[in-house]
């Protein structure tokens, strides 16, 4: 176990706090393996009824620690990342299935890892602060914790150029826009007080305390998205005019043009798969995208030296990844 992670019973609920504030609450491999061993644990224990997952801190999770992961493959432990990451999809997919209810409690950011430890869940609650995103692209990496299936099977909004759409894009999904998605199931005022509410209560307790859903900007991209968010990476470029593709342009910036071409082929590839297919070909494709040059480049860029320039290889042919996946 580790002291990252802190867990306790109220009565009838099982809290899981991420307390790794400084580091935003990035996922580690200890906190993940405690996370996955507290769900497993709790799982067919019947004095549990339902399981919250919070953090402490302004911000819920920035994701997973791929500084970590950027280290091991420069060391040379390639196949100790590539177990780290399939540890996280496996306990990814338990979360979707997990048979009691899973309660996010979701404030500021909500990026990578961290969408796939609230997301997945029967309940997600976000403030009026919160932002989700999944922002891999610029770091050389793609879209994975299962969110390259869930992005094109939101419940209220399931579309395939969407899904690519917000992945390519690592576009900030605002409350609004989460609920209007589906990705969100509630928006309330402040966290403050909710988790009593849920150990005196239960999950029912949040319709008491969620508020309005506001007008979501993505609405206005939608018709756009979805005649331009269609085929490869290539013949999405081809497609883009207008307002969206200076959107588009502005937010694949300092993009690497390699992930930005795998990711397409990924998003593709799972619009026929489960979660646990996608999850599968997730963890394929990412072992190949760890072992090119533009993973540990993204990495330095925006998280080791934080220059913001990273030097990424020109766009590829996309068929080398395509090959790696599953249809």
């Amino acid at each position: 176990m580790t002291d990252l992670i802190k867990t306790e019973v109220r009565e009838t609920t099982g809290v899981i706090t991420l307390d790794r504030p400084k580091a935003l609450n990035s996922l580690n491999p200890e906190m993940a393996r405690a996370i996955d061993a507290t769900l497993k644990q709790w799982r067919n224990d019947d004095a549990i009824a339902q399981v919250v997952v919070q953090s402490a801190g302004k911000h819920f999770c920035s994701g997973g620690d791929v500084r970590a992961a950027r280290e091991g493959i420069l060391d040379g432990r390639s196949t100790e990342v590539d177990a780290f990451f399939a540890d996280e999809y496996a306990m990814n997919l338990d979360i979707a299935n997990y048979p009691k209810p899973y309660i996010a409690l979701c404030n500021g950011v909500i990026m990578g890892g961290g969408m796939g430890i609230s997301a997945h869940g029967s309940h997600m609650v976000v403030t009026e602060d919160a932002f989700a995103s999944m922002p891999e692209m610029n770091i050389g990496y793609v879209t994975d914790v299962g969110m390259s299936w869930l992005l094109q099977n939101l419940p209220k909004r399931p579309s395939l150029p969407l899904g690519k759409f917000l992945a390519l894009t690592g576009y900030r999904l605002t409350p609004d826009d989460m609920l209007a998605t589906g990705l969100a199931t509630h928006k309330v005022a402040s966290l403050d007080g909710v988790l009593d509410g849920i150990v005196a209560e239960g999950p029912g307790y949040l319709d008491t305390v969620a508020i309005a859903p506001g007008e979501s900007e993505l609405f206005s991209l939608y018709d756009g998205i979805e005649h331009t968010f269609q085929g490869s990476w290539a013949e999405i470029q081809e497609n883009l005019d207008g307002e969206l593709a200076e959107l588009v342009a502005k937010r694949t910036a300092q993009a690497s043009p390699s992930a930005l071409a795998a990711a397409a082929e990924l998003f593709a590839a799972n619009a026929t798969q489960d979660l646990a297919g996608a999850l599968d070909n997730e963890r394929r494709l990412g072992a190949l995208m760890t072992r090119e040059p533009d993973f540990a480049e993204g990495v330095r860029a925006v998280l080791v030296d934080k220059d913001q320039s990273p030097n990424f290889a020109p766009q590829p042919e996309p068929g080398k990844y395509r090959d790696v996946l599953r249809n």
